[in-house]
């Protein structure tokens, strides 16, 4: 019996051609990899990495994937996973830093801050304390204390202070000496300066009624009571 050799005048496109590998496929059989993988979620290091093998299985022997190619790919793997990494970790510290502002608000509430304003709500009876920002030296300020209706109630007048910070106290009452109904004061200060009026900032005394967390990183805001909100950072003084 005779043996005759059929293949003698086929090529290797010819015999890739009617054999079982499809070299025509890579991109259906990449997409549908994709698909399969990632579904209607974002591209992971999961879905990248099945990418990956279904290319190397697919990939064209006449014209094989290079090494410097592939190396690119896992580079961009690593990268991929890394960046994963990175975000987990920023996740993990984001949640740990609004459990902190919590905690940080949940023990302000309740408690007597000092803020900048020029307002402040006084029980008279017992007095309050203040201060004033002054620039630079000089000879006078004058704290000028009114109450809701404009009325001039009270002025403070501070000698020869020193640049930083002047204290004032008001023991709640008029300039006749009187003591005033407990409410809410405007206070403002003023110098002279190179023989012009300047206004100074105040920082008065405020309690804490409640606080305000901020859902996107942002600072926490102290709500004072009958005064409005206030940056943390801008609290002076924290007391009991």
């Amino acid at each position: 019996m005779s043996v005759t050799d059929t293949t003698s005048g086929l090529s290797l496109n010819d015999i890739l051609a009617n054999s079982s590998i499809k070299t025509n496929t890579n991109s259906d059989s990449l997409t549908s990899a994709a698909s399969s993988a990632t579904g209607k979620k974002a591209l992971g290091k999961d879905a990248f990495l099945q990418l990956l093998v279904t290319q190397l299985k697919n990939q064209n022997p006449l014209e094989p994937q290079g090494n410097g190619e592939f190396v690119a790919q896992l580079a961009q793997f690593s990268s991929l996973e890394g960046i994963t990494t990175l975000n987990d970790t920023v996740s993990g510290i984001a949640g740990n830093y609004n459990s902190s502002q919590a905690l940080q608000a949940s023990a302000l509430v309740g408690r007597s801050v000092i803020a900048p304003g020029d307002k402040a709500v006084v029980d008279t009876t017992k007095g309050m304390t203040g201060s004033v920002v002054i620039p630079q030296s000089v000879a006078e300020v004058s704290v000028k204390i009114t109450d809701k209706d404009g009325k001039t109630i009270r002025t403070i007048t501070l000698d020869d202070q020193k640049a930083g910070t002047g204290s004032f106290t008001w023991d709640g009452k008029d300039d006749a000496g009187k003591v005033v109904d407990s409410g809410t004061y405007t206070f403002v200060a003023n110098t002279t300066i190179d023989d012009k009026a300047v206004a100074l900032v105040t920082n008065l005394p405020a309690t804490v009624n409640s606080v305000t967390i901020s859902q996107t990183g942002g600072e926490l805001m102290l709500n004072l009571a009958g005064l409005g909100s206030v940056a943390l950072s801008k609290v002076q003084t924290i007391g009991i």
